[in-house]
């Protein structure tokens, strides 16, 4: 891949699947990346693969847009580990003059730290720790209080939070230093957590009936305090249920909670595992439960605009899609179709529309699609070669990898331009809903509204995008710190 030289904006490129695609912008590039990567392997890209785009493209973009991108990925969306590398490779040649600043507004939690100094000495380090990235990690630990401190201590970890105090010095208040003061001397405990308090609660358990009790009253003290954290809540759903069945109406009183699934930055697949976990489990207390999950979902992606007319959204369900991607797309698809009453087309190989009901929860939309038999190949055009009536919004939610393989193979574009001269209407608006951030698309950007992303954060864009088609790299460069 020629690193300097890329193709210009809307060229035509040969995407990762071998068929015909669209370059992109360089700042769109390392956007998609930061937004829909979890720093592993991918269908079309191993992880160190993804590193070394993101290498790439800092070498291209302007270095302010680079930091203010992964603080938008962190604290809008959530992303961790990718935002991690972004930082590490900040550091590998001169430093920047904001760069202090980005650190500290880019550390959400006190392990982010000392993920990114494991990242920059393992991948990045030649022969001493910058200066810059020593000051900026202190200043960002400075802004913890003891329970976060104590929580993400790191204990078992290559770099503890003890090790990364030691590396970088930060200068605590007067109010922390009893904590910066222990967490050096190893007397600073998790002891608030919830993970400890179940863990005492086994410990003290003189017998099985009793270990059962004495959960059951941490569980009750956890709900009830508000302790427990939303995501922590979402996975211990099946344990509450075991444990302690007479708080199930407290748990999901927490799970509807608006403020909480605000603050969490929990992204939608996850409601989606969390229900798939207490399907398995029968009762009227479990039904209960997957009742608080479908408005919990319901709640995390309410804002969902209206577009106006009519809206068909076609999503990719072919293989390069399977696991994440998958989910992620069939239960933003169900959001959208629920929130506008739009069409659902679900294509691979062939394409079919996806039945369903004006009182279907969003979770069986998802599941309708997510289950839909359509094949293997990405055959984007069979979508447009399906459609039955005029749309004013098309959605397209894809890895963007599409085929030139058989089946009368053409492109999206020169599909979608098809479909316009058959019904005899107005071009529609297409949303590119990028769910891999390959760096390609099926449409030229200047022609498309773009959105990438795993969070719900990413729907908010879409009452942005008929005014503004760059609407994502300009809400990133609102972006200060």
């Amino acid at each position: 891949m020629s690193r300097f030289n890329s193709p210009s904006v809307g060229t035509k490129v040969t995407n990762r699947a071998g068929g015909q695609g669209y370059s992109e912008s360089d700042e769109l590039k390392l956007a998609s990346i930061l937004l829909t990567s979890f720093a592993n392997d991918q269908f079309y890209r191993s992880a160190d693969q993804s590193f070394d785009e993101i290498k790439g493209l800092l070498e291209k973009v302007d270095p302010m847009f680079a930091m203010q991108a992964a603080v938008y990925a962190r604290t809008k969306f959530g992303m961790r580990s990718i935002t991690h590398v972004l930082a590490g490779e900040m550091f590998r040649g001169k430093s920047h003059a904001k760069s202090q600043d980005f650190l500290k507004a880019l550390v959400y939690r006190p392990d982010d730290a000392t993920e990114i100094m494991s990242y920059f000495m393992n991948k990045v380090m030649n022969k001493t720790v910058p200066a810059q990235l020593k000051k900026g990690l202190a200043a960002s630990l400075s802004k913890f209080n003891s329970y976060q401190l104590a929580k993400y201590r790191g204990e078992g970890k290559a770099i503890k939070m003890v090790d990364l105090f030691n590396m970088v010095h930060p200068k605590p208040t007067k109010e922390l230093e009893p904590a910066f003061r222990d967490l050096i001397e190893g007397n600073l405990k998790s002891v608030d957590t919830w993970e400890a308090k179940l863990t005492r609660a086994g410990q003290a358990a003189e017998n099985e009936e009793n270990k059962a009790d004495l959960k059951a009253e941490a569980w009750k003290d956890l709900l009830e305090s508000k302790k427990i954290g939303y995501f922590a809540l979402l996975r211990n759903l099946r344990n509450i249920l075991k444990d302690a069945p007479d708080l199930v109406d407290t748990a999901c009183e927490l799970l509807v909670d608006e403020k909480a699934i605000t603050k969490s930055l929990v992204m939608p697949f996850r409601f989606q595992t969390a229900h798939e976990e207490i399907e398995k489990i029968n009762g009227a207390a479990a039904r209960k439960v997957l009742s608080a999950i479908e408005k919990a979902i319901d709640v995390s992606c309410r804002n969902v605009p209206d577009l106006g007319g009519n809206t068909c959204i076609i999503m990719d369900c072919s293989g390069s899609m399977c696991g994440r991607p998958m989910a992620i797309g069939s239960l933003f698809s169900a959001v959208l179709a629920k929130a506008s009453s739009a069409d659902i087309i679900a294509f691979a190989c062939t394409a079919k529309y996806v039945k369903y009901s004006v009182g279907s929860s969003v979770m069986d939309i998802a599941k309708k699609i997510h289950n839909m038999e359509v094949g293997g190949s990405t055959n984007v055009h069979m979508a447009f070669r399906e459609m039955t009536q005029k749309y004013d919004n098309v959605i397209l939610l894809s890895d963007m990898q599409a085929w030139d393989s058989g089946w009368g193979g053409e492109t999206g574009k020169q599909a979608c331009d098809k479909y316009v001269k058959k019904f005899k209407v107005a071009q529609p608006y297409v949303y590119s809903f990028d769910l891999q951030g390959y760096g390609s698309l099926q449409f030229p950007e200047d022609k498309t509204y773009y959105l990438c992303g795993f969070s719900e954060k990413t729907l908010d864009l879409l009452k942005l995008l008929k005014t503004d088609r760059k609407a994502l790299v300009n809400e990133i460069k609102k972006i200060t710190f």
